[in-house]
C-alpha cells in the first residue's frame, strides 16, 4: 500500500485543506497550517527570499498518508544548522550546491515533527516516514539537487533517518524542565545560594526601573500593539547587524490565526511598550521565538525571555521551555543542555564520506561540550 501510494509536491500551503493538515499536525504550533501559510502569504517565505515551497504529500489530498513542509533553498540563511562549509566544498569541485532541499520550519530552531503521519500505529508511521525520505532522495536525484536536509527533527524521524542511512548531526541547546514547581520561588529554591541571589538581583533591577509585564495571547493583541512588537523585534535585529526575516504582516496574521498558541510578554514603563518577547506554545511546551527592546536595559532580556517564560510554564502547567538558540548564559538561569538533531542526505559519495568523518569529530566535541555544560547548572548538588 505504501509503495503504491501516490506522491506529489505542492507550491504552497494554499493547496492543502487546513483541517486535514492540522489533524496530523496536532498542537505543535510551527507545523500548524496557519503558521506555515502566514509565512507564505506575508511574503516572508517565497522564491524571492530564497525559500521556494515544495511541500510533500504522500497519498491522496483527501486521505494523506504523510505530509511535510519542504522548501527549495537558494542559500543557507535562516536555518540555524550551518552547512556553509559543505557548500564551499561542493562548489570547489565545480558543482552547484544550491538549490538544495530542506525539510524544516523556516526561521525556527525548535525541535518537533517534520514528517506528519496518518498511520494508526508506529509501525505504519515508520513505513510512511521511510517512504517519504526515499521519495525525497529520488526527487533530488531526478532534478540534480545536491542534498536534502531535515532540521530539528523529533525522535521518530531521527530513528527513520538512521534506518534510511542519512547522516545524523547533533547540536546542543539549552531547555528548561518543569519539575512540578509550585511557583518561581519554589523553582529558585533548587538553586545554590549564590546563584539564587544572582537571579533575584536581576529581577529586582527590572522592578527598580519601573518596568512591569503583561502577558497577552494573540487574540488579545490589537493592530498597533502588533506593529510595535514587530518594530521592536526588527530594530533589535538591525542593532545586531542582521536584517529581520519577518514582517509585520506575518505578525498580524499568525497572532490572529493561532490565538492562544501565540503568547506575547509586554514590558511597559510609564505606559510605554519598551520591550516584548513573543512565544508560541503547545499543550506541553513553550517556545521562545522573537524578542525586541527599544534600548539596552540591564537584565531586561533575561527577564522578558527567560524568567517570564518560566513563570508562564509554571502557571499553566507546561512541562518544557525551549528558549531558542545560543548561550551558556542560560545555564545560570536554570536551563539544561539537551541534544538537538538534524539528518542529511548528500548526493555526492565523496562529499558524503568527508562530511561523515567531520560529523563524527563534531559529535564527540558536542557531547564533551554538553557534559561540561551540565556541570555548570545552578542547582544544588
Amino acid at each position: 500500500m505504501i509503495a503504491s501510494a501516490p506522491l506529489s509536491f505542492h507550491a504552497g500551503m494554499a493547496d492543502f485543506d487546513a483541517a486535514a493538515w492540522n489533524a496530523l499536525a496536532g498542537d505543535y504550533p510551527f507545523l500548524r497550517h496557519e503558521f506555515l501559510a502566514a509565512l507564505e502569504t506575508s511574503g516572508c517565505v517565497t522564491s524571492a527570499t530564497g525559500w521556494t515551497p515544495r511541500h510533500l504529500l504522500l497519498g491522496e489530498m483527501g486521505h494523506p498518508l504523510a505530509l511535510a513542509p519542504l522548501y527549495e533553498k537558494s542559500h543557507s540563511w535562516g536555518e540555524f544548522v550551518f552547512d556553509f562549509a559543505w557548500a564551499r566544498a561542493w562548489e570547489g569541485r565545480g558543482l552547484d550546491y544550491y538549490p538544495k532541499l530542506l525539510l524544516a520550519i523556516p526561521f525556527t530552531p525548535a525541535t518537533g515533527p517534520r514528517l506528519l503521519c496518518a498511520g494508526a500505529d508506529e509501525p505504519a508511521c515508520s513505513g510512511q516516514r521511510l517512504s517519504a525520505l526515499h521519495a525525497l532522495e529520488r526527487d533530488a536525484r531526478r532534478r540534480g539537487r545536491s542534498s536534502v536536509h531535515a532540521l530539528f527533527i523529533d525522535e521518530a524521524l531521527l530513528a527513520t533517518a538512521r534506518e534510511a542511512g542519512w547522516l545524523l548531526r547533533r547540536d546542543c541547546h539549552f531547555q528548561w524542565h518543569n519539575r512540578a514547581y509550585r511557583d518561581f520561588e519554589d523553582f529558585l529554591a533548587t538553586f545554590s545560594a549564590d546563584k539564587r541571589k544572582k537571579v533575584r538581583r536581576e529581577r529586582r533591577r527590572i522592578a527598580e526601573q519601573g518596568i512591569t509585564f503583561h502577558t497577552r495571547s494573540g487574540s488579545q493583541l490589537d493592530g498597533p500593539t502588533l506593529q510595535r512588537l514587530h518594530d521592536l523585534h526588527a530594530a533589535t535585529f538591525v542593532r545586531h547587524g542582521h536584517l529581520p526575516y519577518l514582517n509585520v504582516r506575518f505578525f498580524r496574521q499568525v497572532a490572529t490565526a493561532l490565538g492562544e498558541a501565540f503568547v506575547a510578554v509586554l514590558a511597559e514603563r510609564a505606559g510605554e511598550l519598551v520591550a516584548a518577547a513573543v512565544y508560541f506554545r503547545s499543550s506541553t511546551t513553550l517556545y521562545g521565538r522573537y524578542w525586541g527592546a527599544a534600548s539596552d536595559v540591564h537584565s531586561l532580556h533575561f527577564e522578558a525571555c527567560y524568567y517570564q517564560g518560566i513563570e508562564y510554564c509554571i502557571r499553566h502547567g507546561l512541562q518544557r521551555f525551549e528558549p531558542g538558540t545560543q548561550g551558556e548564559h542560560k545555564l545560570a538561569r536554570g536551563f539544561e543542555p539537551v541534544f538537538t538533531w538534524s539528518a542529511h542526505w548528500l548526493a555526492d559519495p565523496a562529499l558524503r564520506t568527508a562530511v561523515a568523518r567531520y560529523l563524527e569529530r563534531e559529535a564527540a566535541a558536542v557531547t564533551e561540550y554538553a557534559d561540561a555544560a551540565a556541570r555548570h547548572t545552578p542547582f544544588r548538588a
